[in-house]
């Protein structure tokens, strides 16, 4: 059977158009902060060569460990350059929560010191050349949420920050209204550590500061519900919540998407 030129068209027409298929690569990138040596991990799609928002991730108080990095993969996924960045040094994770504890306390203790080492991690990020520095976010698990917070707190350019069951005790209330971004707050609505009472102080913070801010509770969500790995710990503060974490992520999703529209 002959195929007229019209018809040959016709097919060619009729045949899917090749498309580019996303591939998330990752990069496991060493800096300093000082003389501290510290080891990051970098995810992104190499289709979008240049001009990504990028997400700035603070690990839990458990160090940079396979939860973060999969959190940056997730994000590149969805287009962002994500950058889990390191606060205790490189290779260093807490096998217990005893070890967790004591890599933590300087870092609370000491806000400026919690400051410059995620600065560190910041500034990698706004340095790589497939980033717009000027959409860049950041997102914090537990610890990590408070990190994020007290970062945008010091003044840094931040398009928004997203807190996930993070503690909100902060020194210096009067800081709040250096936030330059706007702020969105996931917290469980029975979590033993970042109790109502706080949560309301900290907001009246974000109030008189003048700050863009949502706070999202949910209801039956104690510390750590966005990670299955939180239910080994046995005991009932401290549990993870599917439906929590699925909205809280679909919260994030939404928040960036009207800051990048």
């Amino acid at each position: 059977m002959k195929h007229t030129p019209l018809l040959l068209f016709l097919l060619m027409c009729s045949v899917p158009a090749l498309t580019t298929q996303a591939a998330i690569k990752t990069e496991v990138v060493d800096y300093k902060d000082g003389d501290v040596a510290l080891q990051g991990y970098l995810a992104y799609d190499d289709s979008k060569p240049t001009g990504a928002p990028g997400v700035l991730v603070v690990h839990e108080w458990w160090g940079n460990n396979d939860y973060s990095r999969k959190r940056a993969e997730q994000l590149a996924g969805l287009g962002y350059v994500a950058f889990a960045l390191d606060m205790y040094g490189k290779g260093i994770e807490a096998k217990t929560a005893e070890e967790a504890g004591k890599l933590a306390t300087p870092f609370r203790t000491d806000r400026g010191l919690m400051r410059s080492r995620a600065m560190a991690g910041l500034k990698i990020l706004q340095s790589r050349k497939n980033v717009d520095p000027k959409r860049i976010t950041a997102i914090g698990y537990c610890f990590g949420g408070t990190t994020a917070i007290e970062l945008a707190r010091g003044g840094a350019d931040l398009a928004g920050v997203v807190s996930f069951h993070g503690g909100l005790d902060f020194s210096n209330p009067d800081e709040t209204k250096n936030i330059k971004g706007r702020l969105l707050i996931c917290t469980g609505a029975d979590d033993p550590m970042v109790t109502p009472d706080k949560v309301t102080i900290f907001e009246d913070q974000l109030r008189k500061g003048k700050v863009d801010y949502q706070i999202n509770v949910y209801g039956g969500a104690v510390h750590a519900f966005t990670n299955p790995a939180a239910d080994g710990h046995i005991s009932p503060g401290i549990k993870y919540n599917e439906k929590a974490d699925k909205r809280s992520w679909e919260a994030m999703k939404a928040f960036f998407g009207e800051l990048f529209k």
